[in-house]
């Protein structure tokens, strides 16, 4: 999907703020109301846009500990595989596959560090899992969408590189 400099504009003020109404996202890139709209539509149908939510502070929830885990598999276990046994723990907040040693890397969030042994007792009880490494996170040094240099977000064209502001 080609995105023009209004859509990046509009999804850049979407990501600051996904409650401002169309007219005050329209106020900010020069356009009315009600082409906002068409165009978030559009950005919706397309897929660029894939919902709209709010961002909670993990501790208000209690989940008060967050730690990284490296997961190590047995043979060729499928990314599908690690998704669906994954998917069955609710702390398991986000998983990719990586390169390197592992296999994937997990991203749990807990209400304390018992609880995150717990989890990673039930995810080495996974049958193609061979070992975990893990690694408690300590204090959060950055925490935000994308940002330029100037503190707002920044939305890269697709032929350029978002980490290049």
């Amino acid at each position: 999907m080609e995105l023009d400099r209004l859509d990046r504009d509009i999804i850049g003020a979407l990501v600051e703020d996904a409650r401002a109404t169309y007219a005050e996202i329209g106020q900010r890139v020069g356009l009315s109301a009600s082409a906002v709209k068409r165009r978030v539509d559009r950005l919706r149908e397309t897929g660029a846009i894939t919902g709209f939510t709010a961002r909670v502070e993990p501790a208000a929830l209690g989940w008060t500990t967050e730690a990284y885990v490296e997961l190590f598999c047995a043979g060729k276990t499928s990314p599908s595989e690690i998704g669906v046994a994954i998917g069955r723990h609710p702390e398991v907040v986000s998983a990719c596959t990586i390169t390197g040693e592992a296999d994937a890397l997990l991203h749990i969030r807990a209400t304390d560090v018992r609880h995150v042994e717990r989890v990673i007792e039930r995810i080495a009880s996974e049958p193609f899992v061979v070992r975990t490494k893990s690694s408690i996170v300590l204090s959060r040094l950055i925490e935000a969408p994308l940002m330029t240099s100037r503190g707002e977000p920044f939305i890269a064209p697709h032929n350029e590189s978002p980490f290049i502001a």
